[in-house]
């Protein structure tokens, strides 16, 4: 794992273990992140970040909204997968970023409770999945 995941990491857990963030961790977030945290902030302005259930398991996806015109959805695993364009050119192809702005806006959503959750069929969440 990449110092900037270890330091993001440990972030994170701050803002999970309070329920808030501080403009200092932001600030820790924007410098590991750049641009990218600044759109997956506007996404959760706009409150673009479902997390969809599976009932009974428990297991759980992203569903995150695109900033552009389209307002396309991708579904996403913020430490691992995002189904964006840029994800698999700047993180995958590339290497020039860590994840993408749907990553980030899941991770930050996740960790201060700022989602709508939808819970559905074990079934339709494997469902969804396989289209992936």
């Amino acid at each position: 794992m990449s110092v900037t995941l270890l330091v993001a990491d440990a972030v994170w857990s701050n803002i999970e273990s309070t329920g808030s963030v501080t403009e200092e961790q932001l600030s820790v977030l924007h410098l590991l992140f750049g641009k990218n945290l600044e759109k997956a902030t506007r996404i959760i302005d706009k409150r673009g970040v479902k997390k969809i259930s599976g009932l009974p398991s428990g297991r759980s996806i992203f569903q995150v909204v695109g900033e552009s015109q389209k307002r396309e959805e991708y579904l996403c695993f913020p430490g691992d997968y995002c189904g964006c364009y840029s994800f698999f050119y700047d993180v995958v192809s590339r290497g020039e970023q860590q994840c993408c702005k749907h990553q980030l806006a899941a991770r930050l959503a996740s960790s201060l409770g700022t989602y709508s959750e939808i819970e559905v069929s074990d079934e339709h969440l494997a469902l969804m999945l396989s289209k992936i």
